[in-house]
């Protein structure tokens, strides 16, 4: 999976959503190469993401490698898992939960028993992923509105999974801002305090967003703290009917500026009590 250099971030390697749509391009690469490329043209949806980050991802000419499998295969599911390696080093873990959809009926559509033949061929026990768990966001959360843009939208009309966590990773940004000094690098020369490492980020879609002018919006809030971690909720929220598109949960790990665990802020304590997010006992996925 060759990098792009537009794929890096203000820490200097690509953003933690960056490595989804590389998930994605090897996802679409594998489909398009088999007997069940057409699945792509009449509706293969993503249901939801687990993404482990294992270490950053640095801009090198040289691809990465993306070792793709086939797990789970239901009626009209199947699970696939990746493992991301930048040379000898595993720089990420992934499993992405899949449906083949009808868009004209609005509900899944079962795979042929030719189309489930071939993932069943390609079948294996994929390794576990550790559960991070599942939180409802209530009432008192952190809000940030956001404008669909025409390019975040895939050849379905919808804005494409990835995006999502694009949305998610700004609200994060918003929220933690304005409660700490010198926590975000804004430009490459800005000295900063703090650092956050994503290490863990899984999200289940529940609905399609589009383009439109009114905004949408990401509600934001607390589930856990330890010593040099959080765990935050987000729902994104369409505010005009109050329908949730999606749910995610993401581990963050405080830094300092050379991205050593430093204990949690006091300021990210306490906005764990003004918004805070309740367990579920559910997995997302």
């Amino acid at each position: 999976m060759p990098l792009r250099w537009v794929d890096l971030d203000a820490q200097g390697h690509a953003n933690n959503a960056a490595i989804v749509d590389y998930l994605q391009e090897a996802r679409v690469a594998f489909l398009l190469t088999g007997p069940n490329a057409h699945l792509l043209g009449n509706g293969i949806i993503v249901v939801g993401h687990q993404v482990e980050y294992v270490a950053p991802i640095f801009f090198t000419p040289e691809p990465l490698d993306i070792e793709l499998s086939v797990g789970d295969v239901g009626a009209a599911r199947f699970t696939v898992g990746y493992v991301v390696r930048q040379g000898d080093t595993v720089v990420g873990r992934a499993r992405t939960l899949l449906a083949n959809f009808d868009f004209q009926a609005g509900r899944p559509a079962r795979l042929s028993d030719a189309e489930r033949a071939w993932f069943l061929e390609r079948q294996v026990e994929l390794e576990p992923m550790r559960e991070v768990g599942s939180f409802d966001v209530g009432p008192d959360h952190h809000t940030l509105s956001f404008q669909v843009r025409w390019s975040d939208l895939d050849a379905y009309g919808h804005a494409n999974n990835t995006r999502f966590y694009d949305y998610v990773a700004e609200a994060r940004v918003a929220l933690k801002t304005p409660l700490l000094a010198n926590s975000i690098r804004m430009n490459p020369h800005d000295e900063v305090e703090h650092a956050w490492m994503v290490v863990r980020q899984d999200m289940r879609y529940t609905g399609q967003i589009v383009h439109r002018l009114e905004p949408y919006e990401v509600h934001t809030a607390i589930g856990s703290t330890g010593r040099t971690s959080m765990t935050v909720a987000a729902e994104i929220v369409d505010p005009l009917d109050g329908s949730v598109k999606s749910r995610s949960t993401t581990v963050l790990v405080h830094g300092d500026a050379q991205g050593r665990p430093q204990p949690l802020p006091d300021a990210m304590v306490e906005a764990a009590r003004t918004w805070p997010a309740t367990p579920t006992g559910r997995a997302l996925l």
